[in-house]
């Protein structure tokens, strides 16, 4: 939905078309959006050199630098052909969502990268391109983060709903449940436990309803909803937050105490040991302890979401 945002007011309006040309490729945001085409295009291109993305951990940073790559040049095109207008996604929501999810993917493949897959890697020319890509894919963060904070809503300005807090709050909470997924592929980490399996069902829920908010505004589908946008994104947060608020109380408790069969000590669970751990390999305790902390940081993201929800005027033009 594109808006204007005075205080926190968001206002309905039209969209209007830009006209293509190379000059946009030397203003701020152009050049910056080179930085961030070149410095992915110089990640993937060392690893895949040498072949040093093997294993679950280097394909994800391998698909993080060749997407964001793929995605960056169609926003350029788009921009510099001045196709906005004829782009099958909202252009007031589109290129600032995409920067929030690429800074996060490109941070995450910058810690998990090299934490869990190039300090394994013998010394050597492998290594020393993974090193490098690792330097690359840093900067590629920090340009799409710098993206995401030149181009977000400010008071007075007419924008989309992506550009405010709750729309970037919601980028990251998708990305956040995302990451918990992974961590609870193994499905005996809460099989046969109702209170576990609650927490993973609020997990799937909050995504979805967060994933449909996020898909609802890159179409511009948001008249399409049954109760004002308002109030729908009033009631999904202030949701997910009681949600939540019930997981961050049932996942460790089920998880790390004894009386509920848990494991209180790193020590007790077997798959931590020395001899037992394999690289690109995360054991079920230090799991159980990240769905933990992820909960938490998402549940203080949903309170965030719900305070600034409250404070948002719509109003259509």
């Amino acid at each position: 939905m594109p808006v204007t945002v005075t205080r926190t007011t968001i206002t309905t309006t039209s969209t209007s078309t830009t006209v293509g040309s190379f000059r946009a490729l030397t203003q701020p945001l152009g050049l910056l959006r080179l930085l961030q085409l070149i410095s992915t295009c110089v990640a993937f291109s060392l690893v895949a050199s040498v072949g040093a993305w093997t294993g679950p951990m280097g394909n994800w940073a391998m698909f993080t630098w060749c997407f964001c790559f793929a995605v960056t040049l169609i926003i350029l095109i788009v921009e510099l052909g001045g196709l906005q207008a004829h782009f099958p996604l909202s252009w007031q929501n589109f290129p600032i969502t995409f920067a929030c999810y690429a800074a996060l993917f490109c941070l995450s493949s910058s810690i998990i990268y090299p934490t869990t897959y190039v300090q394994f890697l013998p010394h050597g020319r492998s290594r020393d391109h993974a090193i490098a890509a690792t330097t690359f894919s840093c900067i590629a963060c920090l340009a799409y983060a710098t993206e995401v904070a030149w181009t977000r809503a400010r008071p007075g300005e007419i924008t989309g709903y992506m550009a405010t807090v709750p729309g970037l709050l919601k980028v990251f909470e998708t990305f956040v449940a995302c990451i918990i997924f992974a961590f609870i592929s193994e499905p005996f980490l809460y099989q046969n436990k109702p209170a576990l399996e609650w927490c993973v069902a609020v997990y799937a829920i909050c995504f979805i309803l967060a994933g449909v908010t996020i898909l609802l505004n890159l179409g511009e589908c948001t008249n399409m909803l049954p109760i004002p946008f308002p109030t729908f994104l009033s009631g999904l947060a202030l949701l997910s937050v009681l949600f939540y608020a019930t997981a961050i109380v049932l996942w460790p408790l089920y998880q790390f105490d004894q009386r509920y069969q848990g494991q209180p000590r790193r020590s007790m669970d077997s798959s931590c040991s020395r001899t037992y751990v394999q690289p690109n390999t995360v054991c079920y305790w230090d799991r159980r302890l990240a769905v933990s902390i992820l909960t938490g940081i998402n549940l203080l993201a949903y309170v965030s979401d719900l305070v600034y929800s409250t404070r948002l005027v719509f109003v259509k033009v």
